[in-house]
């Protein structure tokens, strides 16, 4: 398998009130075509702020990102923006939905700017996987806490990304919802997308292929 996501000693220094900010302290990490990592560790661990980066939501002080081959980090946003429209699907809690596009816009909106199409059809067994095949008319602020994660994830991969960075994407769910959404992800492994997950849920780390704790900004051996 190639790799897809690659990072190299990886620096961010903390910012006093910046809650996106937490350090990081030389964190490398690669991931490989159909693999699922997931991060743990504890509510200041950093988890959050290495997901950012590997985003290119936020820039590190120091280190390299790599998506695809492309390097994401330190590089102008309009660059950043467009390696994350063609290779990384999000579900992040600060990435929010548009509230101003139902479910299906917005999926429709995610294609369009990856430069890619899909069948409708396609689109509507996406959201049937996620049991929320009924909300593709609705609108973020007409949906609960876990239709929203569903929403999120089903939207990330709207655009066949080689890679998805993922929060707590089962949290506020119910066991089959969270079987449906740990189902869907094992499925598009299988095909090839590379996944990074930062979960606590104990079914999200067992379908993971590694576990990987994060301590203090830097991966614990």
């Amino acid at each position: 398998m190639s790799i897809v996501l690659r990072t190299t000693s990886l620096y961010r220094l903390g910012r006093p009130g910046d809650t996106e900010s937490a350090p990081l302290h030389g964190a490398a990490l690669c991931v490989e075509a159909g693999e699922t990592v997931a991060v743990v560790g504890p509510s200041d661990a950093g988890t959050s702020t290495l997901l950012l980066c590997l985003a290119g939501m936020v820039d590190p002080d120091g280190g390299v990102i790599s998506v695809a081959g492309h390097r994401l980090s330190c590089r102008p946003e309009a660059e950043k923006a467009a390696v994350r429209a063609a290779y990384i699907g999000l579900a992040l809690p600060s990435h929010r939905l548009d509230p101003g596009l139902t479910i299906q816009q917005s999926i429709d909106l995610r294609r369009r700017s990856a430069l890619r199409r899909a069948r409708r059809r396609e689109q509507n067994d996406l959201l049937a996987a996620l049991r929320i095949g009924h909300l593709a008319a609705t609108y973020p602020s007409q949906l609960r806490g876990g239709e929203l994660t569903r929403a999120a994830v089903a939207i990330a991969l709207a655009n066949r990304p080689r890679v998805l960075l993922a929060e707590e994407p089962t949290r506020d769910l119910t066991a089959a919802d969270e079987a449906a959404v740990i189902a869907l992800l094992t499925d598009r492994a299988a095909a090839g997308l590379a996944i990074v997950v930062a979960s606590s849920s104990p079914a999200v780390l067992r379908a993971a292929d590694r576990v990987l704790t994060l301590v203090n900004g830097s991966f614990r051996r």
